[in-house]
């Protein structure tokens, strides 16, 4: 069985930034360990990109709150987990999941003869974790997904543990 890490948005604008919050930062030291524990060519990354007319577009008319426009300082990886994802790991995505990223995931569980383990962990719980996380599991329902609760923050608390719920309810399993 080959298991596969999914780091969901580590970006500054996330951690620390325009849309931090405390706990985004208190999780950044559990990701970096959980990302330790993996080999290196089992580590993917989403990165949310946004371009500079980002309020024109329906989520920045939704969301009135400039965040990880791409190439500035706030879209970064935040330094601690950068190093440790390889370039070609990273995918960058306009929207809350990556389409990509299940497509290049479920061509790998087939290599793996339908024997892949994906985990999630990141940013945040409520918005892009919860969506990639089912976003997978439509592409892929007979693969374990999973989602680590300490190496993952949400908007809120309670929208947090609102997340956890939702998933649990669709089979994406706690670890």
């Amino acid at each position: 069985m080959r298991k596969i890490l999914v780091v969901i948005d580590m970006q500054k604008d996330f951690i620390d930034g325009s849309l931090g919050t405390p706990e985004a930062v208190a999780i950044v030291p559990a990701v970096v360990e959980k990302i330790k524990s993996y080999s290196p060519e089992d580590v993917y990354a989403t990165r949310d990109t946004h371009p500079k007319n980002y309020r024109e577009t329906q989520e920045g008319k939704l969301l009135p709150v400039d965040h990880c426009i791409a190439h500035t300082p706030g879209w970064e990886l935040c330094p601690e987990v950068a190093p440790l994802i390889s370039e070609d790991h990273i995918f960058d995505k306009p929207t809350f999941g990556s389409v990509r990223l299940a497509e290049v995931l479920k061509q790998e569980n087939e290599r793996c003869g339908g024997e892949l383990e994906i985990e999630l962990v990141g940013l945040c719980t409520d918005i892009c974790v919860i969506s990639n996380a089912l976003l997978f599991k439509a592409e892929m329902p007979e693969v374990p997904i999973s989602v680590d609760p300490a190496c993952c923050a949400g908007v809120t608390p309670e929208k947090h543990e609102a997340a956890l719920t939702t998933m649990q309810s669709c089979q994406i399993l706690m670890r």
